[in-house]
């Protein structure tokens, strides 16, 4: 099975370089995995701040932070105060509709050894349902090891000789599995039947049919349409997530820290926000605001 390589543009957010693999160039979400940063790695100095990203707003979404290293402190307009460290998950969720919406802010914990290291995904909702704003921590998930290979699921269920399945709350039927390299080796990855598939390479390179593909590049498969096994070879070390989920029933349009499935529906979230509406509530900590920039003539539906 093929895969066709993605390049991220890079860009920075609240003080920390990051590389964006999705949105890429008019490509649709992997499933529901609709906006894929890799942050860092990078080394925070003594004194300085780290990231910091004050208060945003968000629609129609879910922001899920996959922590490698350091610690981020999420504040958000439900009251919840959380810090995340390396191998959780925070999960905070926007709801749907044009009346509900939520607002937070993220700012960098230093630990002892200064460095920051994380992958940040949203996920669109599916606007069909009625879904209430919401937020969870996932401190402790399904890990395991294979022929020198370790492996961590970040959410759905997966199948490796015996079946695993993380905590975390969905929508829409997705998987996000975290794979580790600790030898030379190849990795049989399960693809199930109806789902599409992308591979971010976090460190190192694979090879797959005879490609390389490395850090910063995502590997975007088609939709499987039968269940299979994909291979990919990797050298020790080498640190890559799999991204698979169940296409959305409808559009998914994105603009700023906004999702929806229409631009009129962007347009009232970018209105609002700008003029205060109570849907996106108040954060402690007295972080900055950031307003949304307008939309873009040149925005398409």
């Amino acid at each position: 099975m093929s895969a066709k390589k993605l390049t991220a543009r890079t860009a920075e957010v609240g003080g920390i370089p990051i590389a964006r693999l999705l949105p890429n160039r008019g490509k649709q979400p992997i499933g529901a995995w609709c906006f894929l940063d890799h942050i860092g790695p990078a080394e925070i100095e003594a004194g300085e701040p780290g990231m910091q990203v004050g208060r945003h707003p968000h629609t129609n979404l879910q922001t899920f932070t996959w922590m490698l290293h350091g610690e981020i402190r999420h504040r958000d307009s439900l009251g919840y105060d959380q810090i995340i460290r390396k191998g959780q998950v925070n999960l905070m969720t926007a709801g749907t509709g044009p009346e509900t919406g939520i607002s937070h802010t993220e700012q960098s914990v230093v630990d002892e050894d200064n460095r920051f290291h994380a992958v940040q995904l949203w996920i669109a909702l599916p606007m069909d349902k009625q879904i209430q704003p919401s937020f969870h921590h996932y401190p402790d998930l399904p890990t395991w090891q294979s022929q020198g290979i370790r492996y961590a699921l970040t959410t759905g269920s997966y199948t490796d000789g015996e079946t695993y399945t993380a905590p975390t709350l969905q929508y829409s039927k997705l998987v996000g599995l975290d794979v580790i390299f600790d030898e030379d080796g190849t990795a049989n990855l399960s693809f199930e039947a109806g789902m599409e598939y992308g591979i971010l390479i976090i460190n190192g390179e694979v090879t797959h049919e005879g490609e390389t593909f490395v850090q910063d590049e995502l590997m975007r498969f088609e939709t499987s349409q039968v269940a299979q096994r994909v291979q990919i070879t990797a050298k020790a070390g080498t640190h890559v997530m799999l991204l698979g989920g169940e296409p959305l029933p409808h559009k998914t349009l994105l603009w700023w820290n906004f999702v929806d499935k229409s631009k009129a529906g962007i347009e009232k979230s970018i209105e609002d926000w700008n003029n205060g509406h109570d849907r996106f509530g108040d954060v402690a900590g007295g972080m900055h605001r950031l307003p949304s920039p307008p939309l873009p003539d040149s925005f398409k539906e």
